[in-house]
């Protein structure tokens, strides 16, 4: 009989343990058995079933971190599910295994997306005792911080300040930005230091979801996720039955002239969502350095210039008239006259504050550049007014202010 009873429990166990879902990204948090992208029943049940010896191991399985696969970590997973854990152990987007203990109640963040994306899942940023000098400069997108004590900027920070506020972590950036000696002066104090970046599409959702559970806000970021991949996915729909030879042929420079991108960058993930062809695609490097004679024997049917100006942003500027001149002077090239995207008036401007971590507004701007007609029902802003208003509390009508792109889209 006993042993009738323990075969009906493993069969029972077998079939909660289902295979994952197939999803994008495996979410990397101590605790997710089953390696799919979030933490629930399914990763008990296969974590008992690895302790019988019924599944393989799995790293995040150990969600106790401790090298050993046992009840500890059952108990651990159950904790993370109700959001009553005391500690919890992810592999931030730099590789590195970090434990946190929980709560966190006084942090430091050097990255402003990370504060950005901290607004969208609802996180309390009264938790933020000191930020970069990133973020005070925006003090229009950032008006919550600016009596806020700064510690720098975020490439680097004067490391004695932040250890005088015994913060319980730091937030840096992962790939950018950030210096490692920053990381190492900071554990080498004791401080626990967090890696992320919260702008990069392919990273985007796997970090917001690592913050929801550091931060115990799971709801907020079902909320925001669903609304993130909407924007993107409204976006793909569109475009996706567009056959190669209707994708116009795109130029995006970046700050300086004849700077670009190839193939491995964000930015060239945004130009193909939107049904672009990146002319400079087959380039494999990143990016790149090219002359004007390039651009010219590759005729883009549109040009995009990512634009930077000293102390503008968007939100707090009212006058396109620094945009106006960026286009002028691609406009007025020596030798660019008889290429396409300017012989039709097709140079569009974007300020570079909405090129990253609002990506997901950005690619609708796109959209309307490069098919106007199968685009014509999206409203870029009124996403955008969305995202500020629903997700970053901001009292802010972008009726009123702030300057983007340019030409304005009624002008397109």
């Amino acid at each position: 009989m006993k042993l009738k009873i323990l075969v009906g429990i493993t069969m029972s166990l077998l079939l909660l343990a289902l295979p994952a879902a197939a999803s994008d990204y495996t979410l990397g948090v101590f605790g997710n058995a089953n390696e799919d992208d979030t933490i629930n029943m399914q990763d008990v049940t296969y974590t008992e079933l690895i302790i019988l010896e019924y599944r393989d191991e799995t790293e995040l399985a150990d969600s106790k971190h401790d090298d050993k696969i046992n009840m500890q970590d059952v108990t651990q997973i159950e904790l993370i599910i109700l959001g009553k854990e005391k500690e919890i152990t992810i592999l931030d987007t730099a590789d590195r295994i970090v434990t946190i203990d929980k709560p966190l109640e006084e942090i430091i963040v050097l990255n402003r997306n990370i504060v950005e994306m901290m607004r969208s899942i609802d996180v309390d940023t009264d938790k933020i005792v000191s930020v970069s000098s990133d973020v005070l400069g925006k003090e229009v997108f950032f008006p919550e911080f600016t009596d806020c004590p700064s510690v720098g900027s975020a490439r680097s920070p004067d490391v004695e300040t932040i250890l005088g506020f015994e913060p319980d972590a730091v937030f840096i950036y992962a790939t950018v930005m950030t210096e490692d000696w920053v990381q190492e002066q900071l554990e080498d104090a004791g401080i626990t230091v967090i890696r992320l970046d919260c702008f990069v599409q392919e990273t985007y959702i796997e970090e917001a979801n690592k913050l929801g559970y550091i931060f115990g806000k799971q709801n907020g970021v079902d909320r925001f996720i669903e609304f993130y991949e909407c924007c993107l996915d409204d976006v793909g729909d569109l475009v996706e039955d567009v056959p190669d030879d209707e994708r116009p042929d795109v130029y995006i420079e970046r700050y300086k002239p004849y700077s670009t991108t190839g193939s491995d960058t964000a930015l060239h993930q945004l130009i193909e969502l939107a049904g672009g062809k990146n002319i400079f695609g087959d380039r494999p490097e990143g990016y790149i350095e090219i002359d004007a004679e390039e651009v010219i024997v590759r005729n883009p049917a549109i040009i995009v210039k990512q634009s930077y100006i000293r102390g503008e942003y968007g939100y707090n500027v009212d006058d396109p008239a620094g945009l106006k001149d960026a286009r002028d002077e691609i406009m007025g090239r020596s030798g660019l006259s008889e290429v396409t995207a300017v012989a039709n008036g097709d140079v569009h401007l974007i300020f570079k504050e909405i090129t990253g971590g609002k990506h997901f507004i950005t690619v609708g701007y796109f959209g309307k550049w490069f098919h106007p007609t199968i685009f014509e029902d999206l409203d870029p802003q009124a996403i955008h007014q969305e995202y500020l208003t629903e997700f970053q509390g901001l009292d802010y009508d972008l009726n009123e202010h702030g300057v983007f792109v340019y030409p304005p889209l009624e002008a397109v």
